[in-house]
C-alpha cells in the first residue's frame, strides 16, 4: 500500500535569526549609551557600535554589540512604558505620513492633522515638522527621524509633553524634555538617529493647543452667527 507523502513543516527560525525592528535597535542603542556614560565604552567604541546597530538586519547581529556588557546578561523583564511614552501597541508599525527630503527640503506646517506615527528622512536635505498649529486627533504622536548629512526639526506647542530617544553618530540629537500640566495633553515622542547631521525637537514659544482650539471655535461661532442673521 502506497503511503501519502507528508510535507515536513518549515523550520521555525531561531530568535537570533529574526529580523530586527526599530524597537530592537532602540533597546541596543540605549544599552550602549548607558555603557558610554558608565565608562565601559570609549567615545570611539560607542560611535563604531552605533553605526553597526543602524546597519544590523537581525536580532542576532544586534546582540553582538552588547555581548561584553553586563546589561546583555541580565534577564529581560517586561516593564510598562515610561510615564508619558506611548505603549508599543498604541502606535502602528506603518507611518500615517512620510516626510522625505533628499537633496531638498520638506515641510509640514500650518493646520494639518497629525497621525500617530510620522517618519521623517533627511538625506543631504532638511525636514521641518511644525505641530504648533496641527490638529491632534490622538494623544500620542511618534516621530521617527533619520538624518544623514541633513537636518530634522520638530516644533511643538508649549503645552504638550515632549520626549526624545536617540543619538548622534558624528551628529547632533537634541530634543527638549517637556511635561504638560494637563495629563490629557498630547505626548510627542521623537525617536531617531543623526549621522553627520542633526535632529532637534523643541517648543514653539507662544503657541498653545488651547489657543488654537479657541480660535477655531471663534471662527465656527462667527460662521453660525452669519448664517442665523440671514
Amino acid at each position: 500500500m502506497d503511503l501519502q507523502k507528508q510535507t515536513a513543516p518549515a523550520p521555525v527560525p531561531a530568535a537570533t535569526e529574526l529580523r530586527a525592528s526599530d524597537a530592537d535597535r532602540d533597546r541596543i542603542a540605549d544599552i550602549l549609551r548607558d555603557a558610554l556614560a558608565e565608562g565601559r565604552l570609549t567615545a570611539d567604541e560607542h560611535a563604531e557600535r552605533v553605526e553597526g546597530v543602524l546597519a544590523a538586519k537581525t536580532v542576532g547581529e544586534l546582540d553582538v554589540f552588547i555581548r561584553d556588557l553586563p546589561a546583555a546578561h541580565q534577564r529581560r523583564a517586561s516593564h510598562p512604558p515610561a510615564p508619558g511614552r506611548p505603549a508599543p501597541d498604541a502606535i502602528p508599525d506603518e507611518p500615517d505620513d512620510n516626510v522625505v527630503a533628499v537633496f531638498s527640503s520638506a515641510v509640514r506646517k500650518g493646520r494639518w492633522r497629525a497621525g500617530r506615527r510620522i517618519h521623517a528622512y533627511a538625506i543631504f536635505g532638511s525636514v521641518e515638522i511644525d505641530l504648533s498649529e496641527a490638529l491632534f486627533e490622538y494623544q500620542h504622536v511618534m516621530i521617527r527621524a533619520i538624518s544623514f548629512c541633513g537636518s530634522v526639526e520638530v516644533r511643538v506647542p508649549e503645552n504638550v509633553s515632549l520626549r526624545g530617544t536617540g543619538g548622534g553618530v558624528l551628529g547632533d540629537f537634541q530634543v527638549d524634555h517637556l511635561d504638560a500640566e494637563d495629563a490629557a495633553a498630547p505626548v510627542v515622542q521623537v525617536d531617531g538617529w543623526a549621522v553627520l547631521g542633526s535632529i532637534e525637537g523643541r517648543p514653539k514659544r507662544g503657541k498653545l493647543v488651547a489657543d488654537i482650539l479657541d480660535r477655531v471655535q471663534r471662527k465656527v461661532d462667527k460662521s453660525l452667527r452669519k448664517h442665523l442673521d440671514r
